[in-house]
C-alpha cells in the first residue's frame, strides 16, 4: 500500500466518533491479545537474556568475559533506541499495523539467529551482538506503533485502562522468562539451554504475527493519509464484527465529525517546532514521566539481585526467586489500577501512583537504613512500591500518546521513549556504585531518597502539567494538524466515512 497523495479538497469524517461510541467486544479483546504480545516478547527477552548470562560465561557455552557478557544488554537497550527513533517514523509514513508486523519480523529474526552463535571468536561474537542489536530495535519500534494502535483503535472510555495494561504485560513477559530460563537451564546440556531459551522468543513472536495479522489498521490513520476508501471499508468491518457480539448502533450526529485536509507527511522537524513552539508544556510532561520513570525502574531492577546478595546475603540460585515476587507486584499494579485512569481520571491517577511509590520508596529507605528489614520484608517493599509505580510508568506511555497529534504521535512515542532510555541508563550505574561490596548502607539509602525524589516530581509535574484526557475523544484531547477546524462549508467538504446503516 502506497502512501497517499494530499488531498486537493478538505475530506470529512465521522470514523473517531464510530470508533468510539463501540463498547467491547471480541473484536476488542482480539486487539489487545495481538498487541499485548509483543510486550510479553519484551519481557520475556530481557529476562531471558539476564537469566543465561551466566551460562555464556562456561566454557562448554560461549566463554564470554564479564565485560563481553555486560556488553550485550548495553547493545540490546541501543537497538531499542535506534528502532524506535527509526521505526517511529515510519510508522506514522507508512501505518501502525504495517510496522507492527515488520518490527515484529526484525525480533524474530534477531533472536532466533543468536541461538545459532557458534563459537567465541572475533566474528562469532560480533554477529551474537548484531543479532542482540536487531532484535532490540525491533522491539524498540514496537512501542511507537502498539502505543498508537491501541488509542486510535480502542474507544475513549476504555483508552486508558487497555493502554496501562498492555504496556504492563511486560511483566508477564518478565514472569514467563523466568520460568523457562529455569527449566532450560536446569533441564539440559549448557550449551542446549541457552539456546532453546532464546528460541522460545521467536515461537512466541510467531504466534504473535499471526494473531496481528487479523488487525485492522488504524482507520483513523488511514483518514489522516487520504485513504478515505479503506477507512471507511475498515470501519465498516470493525462495526460489523460489534454487531455480531449483539451490540446494537446508535446513529452519530454529524456535528461530531472531523475536517481535514491529509498531508503527505511529517517528520522530527515537525516535532520539534511543536515542541519548542506549541506542545511546550506537553513536551515537559512527557520528557518528565518518561525519566522519572525509567530512571527509578532501571535503577531498581537492575541492582536488586546485588542488594539481595550483598546486604542480605541471598545465595545467587535462590535471586530469581525474589525476582518473581518482584515481577508479579509490577504485573498486578496495572491490572488492578488500570481501570481507575479511566473512571477517576489521568492527573489524579498518574500522580498520585507517582507520589504514592516515591512516599513508599523513602519509608523503605529509612527501614532499610535502619536494619530493620530482611530479604523477604525488604523484597515485599518493593512489591508495594511497584504495584504503584507501574501502573504509574505505564501511564507515561499513555500520556505521551494521546497528547500528541496523530500525524507524529509515533515520533512523539519514540523521542520521549528514547530520552527516558538515556536517562534509565544512568540509573544502574549510579545505584551500582552506591551499593558497592555492602559493608555501608548509607550510599543505598541517599541513592533510594534521590529516586523518591524523583518519582515525586515526575508526580508533582503531573499535577501542574498533567491533561485531562479521561473519556474524551483523541480529537478533543490534540486536534489533528490537518484539522480544518470544520470551518469549511459543509458543501466544500468531501464526504467519506459516512455512519454505517
Amino acid at each position: 500500500m502506497s502512501t497517499a497523495e494530499p488531498a486537493a479538497r478538505p475530506i470529512r469524517s465521522l470514523i473517531p466518533a464510530r470508533l468510539d461510541r463501540l463498547r467491547w467486544s471480541p473484536f476488542h479483546t482480539r486487539v489487545v491479545c495481538g498487541l499485548g504480545g509483543a510486550w510479553i516478547l519484551d519481557g520475556l527477552q530481557i529476562t531471558v537474556a539476564s537469566s543465561v548470562t551466566g551460562e555464556l560465561t562456561k566454557p562448554s557455552t560461549l566463554d564470554m568475559t564479564s565485560t563481553e557478557v555486560g556488553l550485550i544488554a548495553t547493545v540490546y537497550l541501543v537497538g531499542e533506541m535506534v528502532g524506535a527513533l527509526v521505526f517511529g517514523r515510519m510508522s506514522d509514513r507508512l501505518g501502525r499495523k504495517r510496522l507492527f508486523v515488520y518490527t515484529l519480523l526484525l525480533y524474530l529474526i534477531g533472536t532466533g539467529l543468536a541461538a545459532f552463535t557458534a563459537g567465541n571468536s572475533a566474528g562469532w561474537l560480533a554477529f551474537f551482538y548484531l543479532t542482540r542489536l536487531a532484535a532490540g530495535m525491533g522491539i524498540g519500534g514496537q512501542y511507537s506503533a502498539i502505543n498508537s494502535a491501541i488509542d486510535e483503535v480502542m474507544p475513549s472510555r476504555y483508552r486508558g485502562r487497555v493502554d496501562i495494561w498492555i504496556n504492563g504485560s511486560y511483566w508477564a513477559g518478565a514472569i514467563l522468562g523466568s520460568f523457562v530460563s529455569y527449566i532450560f537451564l536446569n533441564h539440559f546440556a549448557p550449551n542446549v539451554g541457552w539456546r532453546l531459551a532464546f528460541l522460545l522468543g521467536p515461537v512466541l513472536a510467531l504466534v504473535v504475527i499471526i494473531v496481528g495479522r487479523v488487525l485492522p489498521e488504524s482507520p483513523r490513520w488511514l483518514v489522516t493519509h487520504g485513504r478515505q476508501e479503506e477507512a471507511d471499508k475498515v470501519m465498516a468491518k470493525i462495526e460489523e464484527a460489534v454487531r455480531k457480539s449483539g451490540q446494537e448502533l446508535d446513529p452519530i450526529d454529524e456535528s461530531k465529525a472531523i475536517e481535514i485536509v491529509p498531508e503527505k507527511r511529517y517528520g522530527y522537524l515537525t516535532f520539534l517546532r511543536l515542541v519548542f513552539h506549541r506542545f511546550t508544556r506537553r513536551a515537559v510532561l512527557g520528557a518528565t514521566l518518561m525519566i522519572t520513570q525509567s530512571f527509578l525502574y532501571n535503577a531498581i531492577y537492575f541492582t536488586y539481585a546485588l542488594v539481595l546478595i550483598n546486604f542480605y546475603h541471598v545465595p545467587s540460585s535462590k535471586v530469581p526467586v525474589y525476582g518473581l515476587a518482584f515481577a508479579v507486584g509490577n504485573l498486578c499494579g496495572p491490572l488492578v489500577l488500570g481501570p481507575l485512569f479511566d473512571s477517576w481520571g489521568r492527573k489524579q491517577m498518574i500522580a498520585g501512583t507517582y507520589i504514592v511509590s516515591a512516599v513508599l520508596l523513602a519509608l523503605s529507605a529509612v527501614m532499610f537504613d535502619a536494619g530493620v528489614l530482611n530479604a523477604a520484608t525488604q523484597t515485599v517493599a518493593w512489591v508495594i512500591i511497584f504495584f504503584f509505580a507501574s501502573a504509574g510508568a505505564s501511564a507515561a506511555y499513555l500520556t505521551v500518546s494521546e497528547t500528541w497529534p496523530i500525524e507524529i504521535r509515533a515520533e512523539a512515542i519514540a523521542v520521549f521513549f528514547a530520552i527516558g532510555s538515556i536517562a534509565g541508563a544512568l540509573g544502574p550505574l549510579f545505584y551500582g556504585a552506591l551499593i558497592g561490596t555492602g559493608s555501608s548502607r548509607t550510599g543505598l539509602f541517599v541513592g533510594y531518597l534521590v529516586g523518591a525524589g524523583i518519582m515525586l516530581t515526575g508526580g508533582l509535574v503531573e499535577v501542574f502539567l498533567g491533561v485531562n484526557a479521561a473519556g474524551k475523544s483523541l480529537e478533543q484531547v490534540t486536534k489533528p494538524l490537518t484539522s480544518t477546524d470544520q470551518k469549511a462549508p459543509a458543501a466544500a467538504v468531501t464526504p467519506i466515512a459516512s455512519q454505517a446503516s
